[in-house]
């Protein structure tokens, strides 16, 4: 079926019209009655029309923000400071990180940049990962750079095979350069090309080649890393410290089975994806047992496993990724991640002080790295601090801006803090980036609109029930009574009727007494957002795991009826049992709970 080209007008065809033809003033009104609503919305023709429908709003919000970051760069060069002001406030609606594309601060002299997966040449597929790891040691070898910011792997690794522009790339990630180039290799021997882009015009800058051997393999890419930052420092007539590579191992075997490692690390929901990368790493360490981010890595999959995967024992994986950071830390005790990570075990002893104070230790040695920040943000929520935690998850997606798991956790935040807007915006934009819409669905419950809210909670299936794999000591749901089960939860979740509310608890009774895990995150968070208290402090009191942590972040809202949690008078015992109460005291009390006389002042 074709539709004649002019046959239907769309608001947002009007506003990009606006846009092509400079006219700022239409542009902006426009963007202010659009606000944040989601594009292409209320068209629903299955799922195979959704998934195709949400790259589309994924190209169209990328082509919007080119447009905007154009048009705030003309109404600079015209001096329109006050056109300027109102677009950027009208494009905040939708973005709230808009500001123009971004240059050298005057300030702080830092130049935002993204390096943008390499093409591959004259390789396997099978041999990809190497040219992703090249890419991934630019990545850090420039985020050591005291004036440059990195866009994180995620949001770069997003726009590979990427048909859009440079200039809606840029304005997409919110930076002013980007890093193109090519990996070949054969045999022993490696060609790269690299090339500087400018992101508002899309203009080549600079490129070289570089030709190397495996054998001197990291000398080689330092010399990359360091003739891409004198590039950036000549075109923008700034001085910039050059970057040292770190020194990772002097086994070719040990990387290469290193990287492949890597690549599974970072596809999860992969079948045996993980327990692959575990093997791989197992032997490079065997290989070279002084390879510190390699036992790193393993322990990144390890904490994997014991999330997104039907483990038997998720204490023991909890336990094995500790295990794991501590060897990576007795060879190089700089590394800000691993402190970071190994904070989760530390949650799952009960000990939240403990946990914070890793988390802040890795802060202060990886302030530029995206997880990292986003775990020292997570740990604060988990404990009741929003406010500060909203800090290092702001962060985080400014550094890592197109990772639908930021976007979950700030739409967590913004409804603890009661901007029930702003959270059903972040949840959308987590979905749009493939991540479940649970978090959006609690958002629109929240906001009063209850059949949507069961609508969304209902769409989650659709990837949960392809990624998560059923739990341990049962079988399999036939896809009729998956429906089933998921329209009882989405109804108790959302629809705001006591009814439903109390059948779906008591469908959570019945899996807390029969699952092989009775405190697995199918239970729990679903009584969070019930606010099932009894429930809640019967499992979380029990055993905290990777798995069901998460929950903790979203218990802190001021809206029914998850404040009934909060609000119980078993709250402060649990939070008291769980090692909760404990950081506290030196991290500073809830935001939302009541103050004491006794309780001290936040050190964080």
């Amino acid at each position: 079926m074709m539709l004649r080209p002019g046959a239907i007008t769309t608001a947002f065809g009007r506003l990009e019209q606006a846009l092509a033809n400079d006219d700022f003033a239409t542009a902006t009104a426009q963007l202010s009655a659009i606000g944040n609503k989601p594009i292409l919305d209320q068209m629903e023709l299955g799922d195979g029309f959704n998934q195709w429908l949400g790259r589309q709003r994924a190209d169209a919000e990328a082509r919007l923000q080119a447009g905007v970051q154009s048009a705030l760069a003309a109404l600079l060069r015209e001096g329109n400071s006050a056109g300027h002001a109102q677009l950027v406030a009208a494009s905040s609606l939708r973005n709230p990180t808009v500001a123009g594309n971004p240059a050298p601060s005057a300030a702080t002299g830092k130049v935002r940049l993204a390096v943008l997966p390499f093409q591959r040449i004259g390789e396997d597929e099978g041999q990809a990962y190497f040219a992703d790891g090249m890419v991934d040691e630019l990545i850090t070898a420039m985020g050591q750079v005291p004036q440059l910011i990195v866009s994180g792997r995620t949001s770069s690794f997003h726009f590979r095979d990427s048909h859009l522009p440079p200039s809606a790339i840029a304005a997409e990630l919110g930076v002013s350069h980007l890093i193109e180039g090519s990996v070949g290799r054969q045999g022993n021997r490696v060609r790269i090309h690299a090339h500087l882009i400018a992101g508002d015009t899309g203009i080549e800058l600079w490129g070289a080649r570089f030709d190397g051997t495996m054998d001197d393999v990291f000398t080689f890419q330092e010399q990359v890393a360091q003739a891409i930052t004198a590039a950036i420092g000549d075109a923008l007539k700034i001085a910039l410290k050059p970057p040292l590579l770190r020194g990772l191992t002097q086994s070719k075997e040990a990387y290469d089975l290193y990287l492949q490692g890597r690549s599974l690390s970072v596809r999860p929901f992969g079948d045996g994806a993980l327990d692959k990368a575990v093997e791989l790493l197992e032997r490079a360490v065997i290989l070279d047992p002084d390879f510190a981010e390699a036992w790193l890595v393993m322990a990144e999959v390890h904490q994997l496993i014991a999330i997104y995967t039907a483990c038997l024992d998720r204490p023991a994986a909890s336990a094995r990724m500790a295990q794991c950071v501590d060897k990576a830390l007795a060879i190089k005790s700089g590394l800000g991640q691993a402190y970071s990570l190994l904070g989760l075990h530390q949650l799952c002893q009960n000990d939240f002080v403990g946990a914070l104070d890793l988390a802040s230790k890795g802060y202060a040695m990886e302030p530029n790295n995206p997880q990292v920040a986003m775990r020292l943000g997570s740990y604060l929520m988990f404990c009741g601090r929003t406010a500060d935690g909203m800090r290092y998850i702001e962060e985080a997606i400014s550094q890592d801006p197109i990772d639908g798991r930021k976007y979950m956790l700030r739409c967590a935040g913004r409804l603890n803090q009661g901007d029930i807007a702003a959270a059903i915006s972040d949840g959308q934009r987590a979905v749009d980036l493939g991540f479940p819409s649970i978090h959006l669905a609690v958002a629109s419950a929240a906001a009063g609109r209850h059949e949507a809210a069961v609508d969304q909670y209902q769409q989650t299936r659709l990837l949960l029930n392809k990624s998560i794999f059923p739990p341990v000591g049962t079988s399999p749901m036939t896809p009729e009574v998956m429906d089933a089960y998921w329209l009882v939860a989405a109804k108790g979740v959302c629809s705001g009727v006591a009814e439903d509310r109390e059948a779906y608890c008591r469908t959570l009774d019945f899996l807390h007494l029969t699952m092989y895990d009775n405190a697995d995150s199918s239970i729990t968070l679903p009584a969070v957002f019930m606010g099932y208290a009894d429930l809640l402090f019967r499992t979380l009191g029990e055993r905290i795991s990777p798995a069901n942590m998460g929950c903790l972040m979203s218990i802190w809202a001021d809206v029914d009826p998850i404040r009934q949690i909060w609000q119980h008078p078993e709250f402060i015992p649990f939070a008291q049992r769980i090692g909760m109460a404990a950081a506290w005291d030196k991290y500073g009390w809830p935001d939302v709970l009541p103050l004491p006389s006794n309780a001290p002042a936040a050190v964080h």
